[in-house]
């Protein structure tokens, strides 16, 4: 699988796996399962309740730390420096590591901050980020759900440009502003919720359904394939073994340019999330 890489030159594969809303053993068994079946960038977050789960897949799995890439967030109650550093520890205390490869801003604009302008905050979570990654206790540094008004602020003050940004995306629902921006900027495009996520029925989409048919393969391994096309990394999950499996086995199959556009252009499903300047949390 050809690899990514990021502006620091550290390499990152095609396909990562999510970890949303999975917990407890079922958490840790989904993990290894994915490690086995040949994932190697892993995705949690500290609101995500899982990476003790995490962690325990971690040493459970048999394969060497360093052959991996494990990725936590920040949440949002948590922006500001001493938090930041606080909350850091926290995460790598949870997971049972001694660094992280890559820790991401999970939101931009949280509501705990947003009365008296996110800015500053972010910009003090981002000199902490920039001092762990310095000290590499961090390989590599980004943000989750920035749109380019986020990103133009962090950057006012940055030393250090994101490497990353975590955003939702999937057929239908392309970001083309925010993607384009992040290419001109060289930073990495990871898409959660390639396959819609909750609240919507992107899988049951006539197009989805019809296109999956044409080219012999499962309607979840024709959204991860679009992902990998547009040149982003998909972070799919599930705790299904089959599914994960499917889900990396998407090498084997080219999807047409027209059926690009098709799909790029077809209706917005992505239902369940607000935007990141009206989230209320």
């Amino acid at each position: 699988m050809q690899q990514f890489k990021l502006s620091n030159g550290i390499k990152i594969p095609p396909i990562g796996f999510g970890t949303a809303l999975a917990n407890g053993r079922q958490a840790v068994e989904a993990v290894k399962n994915a490690i086995s079946l040949g994932y190697r960038l892993i995705d949690t977050a500290a609101s995500y309740k899982n990476e003790e789960s995490v962690g325990i897949a971690i040493k459970e799995c048999g394969v060497p730390r360093e052959e991996l890439l494990i990725t936590s967030k920040l949440w949002n109650d948590d922006h500001g420096y001493d938090s930041t550093l606080k909350a850091f520890e926290q995460s790598l205390k949870w997971l049972g590591l001694d660094y992280l490869d890559i820790y991401l801003i999970h939101w931009p604009n949280p509501l705990k901050f947003r009365a008296e302008g996110y800015e500053r905050h972010n910009a003090e979570s981002w000199k902490a980020m920039e001092e762990l990654y310095a000290a590499g206790k961090i390989k590599a540094i980004g943000v989750s759900n920035f749109m380019p008004h986020h990103l133009e602020a962090l950057l006012k003050t940055a030393s250090v440009q994101p490497m990353i940004n975590q955003i939702r995306m999937h057929p239908g629902h392309s970001q083309k502003e925010t993607v384009d921006y992040c290419r001109k900027k060289g930073i990495l495009i990871e898409a959660y919720s390639p396959l819609g996520g909750t609240g919507g029925n992107l899988l049951s989409m006539p197009l989805i359904q019809d296109l999956a048919k044409k080219y012999q393969v499962s309607v979840s391994q024709l959204c991860v394939r679009w992902g990998v096309q547009m040149g982003i990394v998909p972070l799919p999950k599930s705790a299904n073994l089959d599914r994960i499996k499917e889900n990396i086995n998407v090498f084997d199959f080219e999807i047409s340019l027209e059926d690009m556009d098709s799909l790029t252009n077809m209706s917005d499903e992505a239902k369940g999330l607000p935007h990141p300047d009206e989230a209320r949390f």
